[in-house]
């Protein structure tokens, strides 16, 4: 009879969005064979949005998640847009962007300075109970600072237009509840200088980095061919909320730059999108429907975003994706480069910033388009932090949801971040022993896509981290435990 595998767990996954388990598989001879990215909450949100008003939904579903609820706001708003058959007023168009861009902001904020530069500053294998922002906080306290402080800056301008930082109800269908004064316009404005100004310092840093100690992760951490999805504007020009009514699209590419598809509807996705399942995970599997699981799996987020647009159309930001492009080619396959796709996309959402609000129109008072239904059936699709976000909704005559379907960023890169933790753990495992920096360094793959389990599965949970090696024979060969 043959030997046994083996499994190692590492449950949960520590610093992302939510909670999941890694499990690691073993032959006999203790090779790893596969690793898998089990996402244990369960998916239930959409089921239990039926038979609410189409005019909730974006207030409702911006409670999926505390880090990103404008994602979902903007996403719901849209398909109620088209739910009421209006265009909204252009300053409405200008104030949502603004939102988006803040949006985008603090979230990869919160990605690098806090939830990942604690690997890379601290190092792979130090202490964990020190390897946190806490940490951080102790060994570079003004850098700490910067990234508390550019956070900051992002939520203080969603507050601002929408009233509160978090699950702020002011993105509508038909536009936005307020318009923005020129006293908050201002204020928002003053505190460009200084989120620039560490942005700026944060590239700057991790580009060193990149070039004097981070090679291996380069290489190791999800650098794989694949196909790449997200949405693209006029002329291939980097975009984060626009779709087809914008004459924006939803672009395909390859590893080698090969377009395999453009200008695709959001109307359209579940003619080009297809979602597989697994027994072993509630997350599910989205591919691209004409290639099939395999073939068709893709990554979205910020370094697809880059990889897509032909140019980002604001010169600090184009100097940055030009050096990307330098560092990486034309199409950047390494997965711990969207580390610095967020600081790019940072960059380049200050400048976009900046530009609306130098717009004289964005102080205007014309912000909402009203309707009843005129449409039973939309799509709206916005560009979330973390990859493209689809809300499908089904409505009766009086506007009541009959049916919903959420794509999650996230769950678009299922596939991406199974094939990293395989690719992570067949190059460090060895041997009868687990380290901390071992599984640190697992865990680290999954964080380059910076995942949002409750946006993905729409539930909480809390699990203990047990970890066990155990042996071809059955015996236990080794623990390893976190309370």
């Amino acid at each position: 009879m043959a030997p046994p595998r083996r499994t190692i767990t590492i449950d949960p996954v520590t610093r992302i969005e939510g909670h999941a388990k890694i499990t690691i598989q073993l032959d006999a001879a203790g090779a790893v064979e596969t690793a898998r990215f089990h996402v244990t909450e369960y998916r239930g949100f959409e089921k239990f949005c039926e038979g609410r008003p189409f005019t909730e939904m974006a207030a409702i579903t911006a409670r999926i998640c505390g880090i990103c609820p404008v994602s979902h706001l903007l996403a719901a708003a849209k398909t109620g847009d088209k739910i009421l058959a209006v265009t909204i007023p252009p300053t409405a168009e200008k104030l949502r962007r603004l939102m988006n861009l803040a949006q985008i902001t603090q979230s990869h904020a919160l990605s690098f300075f806090h939830l990942s530069s604690p690997d890379f500053l601290l190092g792979w294998d130090s202490d964990p109970a020190r390897r946190n922002v806490f940490g951080l906080i102790a060994a570079n306290p003004d850098l700490a600072r910067a990234g508390i402080r550019l956070r900051q800056f992002g939520q203080g301008v969603i507050e601002a237009l929408g009233g509160r930082k978090i699950h702020a109800a002011w993105s509508v269908p038909g536009g936005v509840r307020e318009p923005l004064g020129e006293e908050t316009r201002d204020r928002i404005s003053a505190g460009l200088p200084e989120a620039f100004a560490i942005t700026e310092r944060a590239l700057g840093l991790f580009k060193t980095l990149l070039d004097t100690q981070l090679g291996e992760e380069l290489e190791v951490f999800g650098s794989f061919p694949s196909l790449f999805l997200g949405l693209v504007g006029p002329g291939g020009l980097w975009e984060h909320h626009r779709g087809a009514e914008a004459g924006c699209g939803i672009r395909i590419v390859d590893s080698d730059g090969q377009i395999v598809a453009d200008g695709l509807r959001e109307d359209d996705y579940a003619s080009f999108l297809a979602e597989a399942v697994e027994p072993w995970s509630y997350l599910k599997f989205p591919y691209v429907r004409a290639l099939g699981p395999e073939a068709g799996s893709y990554r979205v987020g910020p370094l697809a975003r880059l990889n897509l647009c032909e140019r980002i159309g604001t010169e600090q930001a184009d100097r940055e994706l030009l050096e990307l492009r330098q560092r990486g080619g034309r199409v950047v396959t390494a997965s711990f480069l969207y580390h610095l796709a967020r600081l790019i996309e940072i960059l380049a959402c200050l400048e976009q910033m900046q530009q609306l609000l130098d717009d004289p129109t964005i102080t205007a008072t014309h912000v909402r388009a009203r309707a009843g239904v005129n449409a039973h059936e939309a799509v709206g699709v916005s560009e979330a932090p973390r990859g493209t976000l689809f809300h499908h909704y089904r409505v009766d005559e009086n506007g009541l949801i009959e049916a919903v379907n959420l794509i999650i960023a996230t769950g678009q890169n299922n596939g991406a971040m199974n094939r990293t933790v395989t690719q992570i753990a067949r190059h460090y495992l060895s041997g009868e022993r687990l380290t901390e920096g071992l599984l640190n360094r697992v865990e680290a793959g999954i964080r380059c896509f910076d995942p949002c389990l409750s946006c993905s599965t729409h539930a909480a949970g809390q699990m203990p981290l047990l970890v066990e090696l155990v042996g071809a024979d059955g015996q236990l060969r080794d623990v390893l435990r976190r309370d």
